[in-house]
């Protein structure tokens, strides 16, 4: 008898680990392009790769203020040099912030607390 789905989390940069009595050939991290497909056209989706949702994600992440950190991990980038050169083109507003700021110490009226 079949239990509930697993809900173990899946770290990036991990092997998957199997439960007892497990078929090894699965992995449930693998949704399989084929499937993948199938979902997005059944949702009336424009057709994107499954890796294009780690794009989407990381951008969207950035995009909304998670930290850099943050977000380099989820992915299982090994630094958060390599999430920022392949993403920064995503968060323009990290230059504008920068430049205010430097702005504001150069002329004395930055804010203090």
């Amino acid at each position: 008898m079949r239990g509930p789905p697993p809900t173990d989390l899946v770290v990036p940069g991990a092997s998957h680990v199997r439960r007892s009595g497990e078929d090894p050939t699965s992995n449930p991290t693998d949704l399989g392009t084929t499937s993948f497909d199938r979902h997005i056209s059944r949702a009336g989706l424009p057709r994107i790769r499954f890796h294009d949702l780690r794009h989407t994600h990381a951008t969207l992440a950035l995009q909304a203020g998670v930290h850099p950190k943050v977000v380099s991990e989820r992915l299982g980038h090994t630094t958060v040099a390599m999430t920022l050169d392949t993403y920064s083109h995503a968060i323009p507003a990290l230059q504008h912030d920068a430049a205010v700021t430097i702005a504001g110490l150069v002329s004395g009226s930055a804010l203090t607390e």
